[in-house]
């Protein structure tokens, strides 16, 4: 396989499971050494141990986005063990299913300080590092939900819409040597959506023109292209993943009625 990020160091947020592992692992294959950073010890140090029984260049580290201190000595960390770091994949997030009305002061604080301030603490502390290497590519996790709006959801919404304009605006901010980009998946068979029953999915996948979800490494592909240098003129945009969900509406589609 070629290393279309060989050589490069990336650093990935939620690097345990789901999304995270599978875009660590891609990028591991096409030659970049990652450092999974989670709050799952444990599982993060067995993640990372599967890779490298796979010939991967792979480390944990144990990482609390919402503490500054822990990005700081995740980047020392990855720098001590890899000689830098080249890329950023800010992945760690939570769901969240109260309204406006329910949702409790706590919950929200709790899903804006890992989804919202864990990406503003990523870009923040990430940056010096990027820049010793001369240039860099962080990559934020957006989703659907920060372009259009269901009544559930309050918290997770609000922190995902911020997050494409955090992108546009750290793109301004840390342009020419690193560019800021973020995804934009859709639904996405990962443990996210434990929480539907099967006739709740089914209902969301008829939304969606392409009439299924999204497996992690169809995302994890947008991940490397933007981790690559293929990608070296595009920065502060949000690349959508979504199955065409965000197109219109589905009922007008070829599989409408069925």
């Amino acid at each position: 396989m070629t290393g279309r990020v060989q050589g490069k160091v990336a650093l990935i947020s939620g690097g345990t499971r789901g999304q995270g592992a599978s875009h660590a692992r891609l990028l591991a294959e096409h030659g970049a050494a990652v450092v999974l950073g989670d709050i799952l010890d444990g599982e993060g140090e067995e993640t990372a141990a599967r890779l490298v029984k796979d010939g991967l260049d792979a480390a944990y580290v144990h990482l609390d986005v919402t503490r500054a201190a822990d990005w700081q000595a995740a980047v020392a960390a990855t720098e001590e063990r890899f000689g830098g770091l080249d890329v950023v994949v800010n992945n760690a997030g939570v769901a969240s299913l109260g309204s406006v009305e329910d949702a409790s002061e706590d919950e929200w604080n709790r899903v804006v300080a890992i989804n919202q301030t864990g990406v503003f603490l990523g870009m923040k502390h990430t940056a010096p590092a990027l820049r010793r290497r001369g240039k860099g590519s962080v990559i934020n996790t957006s989703s659907t939900l920060g372009f259009t709006a269901t009544p559930m959801s309050f918290a997770y919404h609000a922190t995902k819409a911020a997050i494409v304009h955090m992108t546009r605006s750290a793109a301004l901010t840390l342009a020419p040597t690193i560019r800021v980009n973020c995804i934009v998946p859709g639904l996405v068979q990962t443990d996210f959506l434990a929480g539907l029953d099967e006739a709740a999915l089914e209902r969301r996948v008829r939304t969606y023109p392409l009439r299924r979800v999204a497996q992690p490494e169809e995302i994890s592909q947008a991940v490397l292209f933007l981790a690559s240098d293929e990608s070296s003129y595009i920065t502060g945009s949000p690349i959508v993943l979504d199955g065409g969900v965000l197109s219109g509406f589905a009922g007008f589609g070829p599989e409408a009625g069925r």
